[in-house]
C-alpha cells in the first residue's frame, strides 16, 4: 500500500499515545518483521531484540562520561529518555561473523553446499542520528562503492527504521560538532520525538511510503503546529547540552602536518589496544578471514568454512604482511586509527568517519577522548618527535 492510498505522504506528521506506539510494533510483527530496539540487558541499554512495547527502557536513563556508563532511574516513564549505548546499527547490517562459503569433501571430490540465505526483515525502533549518520557513512563503502557487498546490501533493503529524535545529550556526544544530530532529517521510515510536557506523546515525522502506510493502519491523527514545535524545541534544546565539543575547521590539514606529534607517545602510554573504541565505533568496518575445518568427520564428509569476522586496526595482525606488522607500535596504531576517522576518510568516501557519538569515549577503560586528544594536537600544532612512527 502506498503513501497516496492511506492519506499519508512523506513530510507528513501525526501524533501517537503510548499505546500507538504499541500499536505500529504490532503493526510491524503483523508485517513479518523481527523487532529490534532499546531495552536494559547487562546493565545497559543496548539494541536488542524485543517483543513489544513492555521491554523498552520505561523510565531508564544513563550517565556518561570517558570510560564510564551507569544506568539510572528518571523522575518519569519516558521510554527513549537516555543518549546511545554500547551498540550502534552495525551488527545488524555489517554482520559480526558471516559466513562466505562452506566446502564439503566426499571421497574424492569437493563441492561447495552452503546455500544463500535472505536475511532477516528487521524493524529497528529508537535509532538515533548519529547512528543513521554513520549507516549512510557505510552505505558509501558497503553499497555505493566499486565493490558492493551482497550481504549488507540485502540486510540494508530489508531494514525499516523508526528513528528517534534526541531528547537529551550524553556526557560523551559531540553530534552537534559533526553535524550529523541530535535531529535526524533522513535516513528513516518514520520519526519519532516523545514530548513530555502537557501528556506524554509523541510527535511522528513520516519518511518514506512504508512508513505512511504503517501510520495509517495504526489509524494515527495529523499533529498540529503546537505538536510540531514542541518537537522543534525538543531537538534545539539537547543541541545546546552536548556533553563533548570537537573542532573541525581544518581538521584534515591538521593531522597531516601532525604525524610526529608527541602526542601520539602521550596516548599509546595510556592506551590498552583493546580494540574497544572501534568495536563501539558505528562506521569502522576492519575485517578479516576465518578459515574453519573440521576435526571430525560427519557421516563421511569433511567440511571446511571460510567466515568474515570483525577485526580492528589496533590488532597487531591486521596490518601484518611479509616480514612483519606495519604497525608494530601503539603510537602507529592509534595514530591510524585516529587520522583515517578525522582525516583520510574524507578523501576516501567524502565524509568524515566520526559522527560524534562518543561511545568510543565511553567505552575506553582508560577512558582515552577523541575530542580531548584532537584538542591537544591543535594545541601543539607543529610540534615534532622526530623519528618516531
Amino acid at each position: 500500500m502506498s503513501g497516496a492510498e492511506t492519506g499519508f505522504h512523506p513530510g507528513d506528521r501525526a501524533v501517537l499515545g503510548r499505546p500507538g506506539i504499541a500499536a505500529l510494533l504490532q503493526g510491524l510483527r503483523e508485517e513479518g518483521y523481527r523487532l529490534i530496539g532499546p531495552t536494559v540487558r547487562g546493565g545497559a541499554i543496548v539494541y536488542d531484540e524485543i517483543q513489544g512495547v513492555e521491554e523498552l527502557p520505561s523510565g531508564w536513563t544513563e550517565q556518561q562520561d570517558a570510560g564510564r556508563y551507569r544506568l539510572e532511574r528518571r523522575a518519569d516513564e519516558a521510554l527513549f529518555g537516555y543518549a546511545v549505548g554500547p551498540r550502534s546499527l552495525k551488527h545488524l547490517l555489517f554482520v559480526p561473523r558471516l559466513r562466505l562459503v562452506q566446502l564439503r569433501r566426499r571421497g574424492g571430490s569437493i563441492a561447495r553446499t552452503d546455500t544463500p540465505e535472505a536475511p532477516p526483515r528487521l524493524a529497528v525502533l529508537g535509532a538515533r542520528a548519529c547512528d543513521l549518520a554513520a549507516v549512510d557513512v557505510q552505505d558509501r563503502v558497503f553499497v555505493d562503492g566499486p565493490h558492493p557487498d551482497p550481504d549488507y546490501a540485502a540486510r540494508r533493503r530489508s531494514l525499516f527504521v523508526i528513528a528517534v529524535q534526541c531528547g537529551q545529550a550524553g556526557g560523551t556526544c559531540f553530534c552537534v560538532s559533526m553535524r550529523t544530530g541530535p535531529r535526524a532529517e533522513r535516513g528513516f521510515d518514520l520519526a519519532l520525538t516523545e514530548l513530555l510536557d502537557d501528556g506524554h506523546r509523541f510527535f511522528v515525522e513520516v519518511g518514506s511510503d512504508a512508513g505512511a502506510s504503517l501510520l495509517a493502519r495504526v489509524g494515527a491523527p495529523r499533529a498540529g503546529e503546537q505538536d510540531a514545535r514542541a518537537a522543534l524545541e525538543v531537538s534545539r534544546r539537547t543541541a545546546t547540552r552536548m556533553g563533548r565539543t570537537l573542532e573541525t575547521d581544518g581538521i584534515q590539514e591538521l593531522f597531516y602536518r601532525n604525524l610526529e606529534h608527541p602526542r601520539w607517545d602521550d596516548v599509546a602510554e595510556r592506551c590498552l589496544g583493546c580494540t574497544n573504541c572501534t568495536l563501539a565505533c558505528p562506521t569502522c568496518f576492519c575485517s578479516t578471514v576465518e578459515d574453519v575445518t573440521s576435526l571430525a568427520v560427519d557421516e563421511g564428509r569433511d567440511v571446511a568454512e571460510r567466515f568474515r569476522r570483525w577485526d580492528s586496526c589496533f590488532s597487531l595482525d591486521h596490518s601484518h604482511l611479509h616480514g612483519g606488522s606495519v604497525r608494530a607500535s601503539l603510537r602507529a596504531r592509534y595514530r591510524q586509527w585516529l587520522t583515517h576517522k578525522l582525516a583520510t576518510w574524507i578523501d576516501q568516501f567524502g565524509t568524515s568517519g566520526c559522527v560524534g557519538c562518543g561511545r568510543c569515549i565511553t567505552w575506553c577503560p582508560v577512558g582515552i577522548d577523541i575530542t580531548e586528544e584532537a584538542a591537544a594536537i591543535r594545541a601543539g600544532d607543529g610540534a615534532v618527535a622526530a623519528g618516531k612512527g
